[in-house]
């Protein structure tokens, strides 16, 4: 196995680590990831399936033996038990990390940023969140920082909220209705406020193409993706819109029912969370890609028709009922 060719994604069987892995395969590069049950996902799309569990110092461990970089792309399913899970699955990884002399490489969020960053934030901005799950990802990027202060090497690639054919659990999701026709879209912003949002094969293209040049980074680099941005609010759910119609799928379009989230919060720790980040719909935040555009020269781009298309298409949310 060429170690300068391989990478371990942590979270592989997710969205994000799942378009990584893909995105490391076309690229020519081999890819090892961790599963408790790999026998059940073993041969699936070329990837090398190891028993093992991201909680696991040892299993983290033995699967980045061999390998250049370990994208930690693991979450806890439906934000339970954040503050329990996140950290101590980061620590494995940066110890795998020493071990081995890997390159980490962490999607990053904005949930890092409080009020004083908007509307626009760079690569540099100052991190005061005012959120619980906020402050956990400052910490994870505080690890990996300090990592890289004792020899190691660390990346982190930002962008908004993901979106894709294959992204999971996201915003996106929450605007339609997975697994049935476009028939209503929930705008959870405000008139006029604008929003971040990402195409995970673009964040995952991204993160390949500076891994490829991870020479010419420095020992920590952080880097910002604008994604696609919606300026006044309107351009996502208008363009779920004019795909729908383009299939026949007519789609009005409603404000999000913050209410029930509110109602459903007590009972339900993802309600929770949504309801925490709800200061990202109420204020524009706008990600500067000076950086990364002046290491590869642009960020991967997917048109947004094309990119919501695939997304839909992908959710279930495409086909016309009999």
């Amino acid at each position: 196995m060429n170690k300068a060719n391989t990478a371990l994604v942590l979270g592989a069987t997710g969205g994000i680590g799942g378009e990584v892995a893909r995105q490391f395969l076309a690229a020519g590069w081999q890819v090892k990831a961790l599963s408790r049950k790999p026998a059940q996902v073993q041969g699936a799309e070329g990837i090398e399936w190891a028993a093992g569990d991201a909680m696991v110092a040892a299993d983290v461990l033995a699967a980045a033996r061999g390998c250049a970089v370990i994208v930690h792309a693991v979450n806890p399913p439906g934000y339970r038990n954040w503050a329990g899970l996140v950290l101590p699955m980061l620590d494995n990884t940066i110890a795998a990390a020493e071990a081995t002399g890997a390159l980490v490489v962490l999607p990053g969020t904005v949930y890092n940023y409080g009020p004083e960053a908007f509307p626009c934030a760079g690569d540099d901005t100052p991190q005061r969140p005012l959120t619980r799950k906020g402050g956990l990802r400052v910490r994870m990027e505080a690890a990996l920082e300090a990592f890289s202060g004792r020899g190691g090497r660390a990346l982190v690639v930002r962008a908004g909220d993901f979106f894709g054919p294959m992204a999971g659990n996201t915003w996106f999701a929450q605007l339609v209705k997975p697994g049935q026709p476009v028939n209503r879209i929930a705008n959870p912003g405000q008139p006029g406020v604008g929003h971040s949002w990402c195409y995970l094969p673009d964040l995952a293209a991204t993160m390949v193409a500076l891994v490829e040049r991870r020479a010419d980074l420095p020992p920590f680099a952080r880097y910002n993706m604008t994604g696609h941005w919606d300026a006044d609010g309107s351009a996502m759910t208008c363009a779920i819109q004019r795909v729908a119609a383009r299939h026949g799928l007519h789609a009005g379009i409603k404000a999000f029912p913050w209410w029930l989230a509110a109602l459903a919060a007590p009972f339900n720790e993802t309600m929770r969370e949504v309801l925490e980040m709800r200061y990202l719909w109420q204020q524009p935040l706008r990600l500067d890609n000076a950086g990364v555009t002046a290491m590869l020269g642009q960020e991967a781009h997917t048109p947004l028709d094309v990119a919501v298309e695939r997304t839909l298409r992908g959710l279930g949310c495409l086909h016309v009922k009999e």
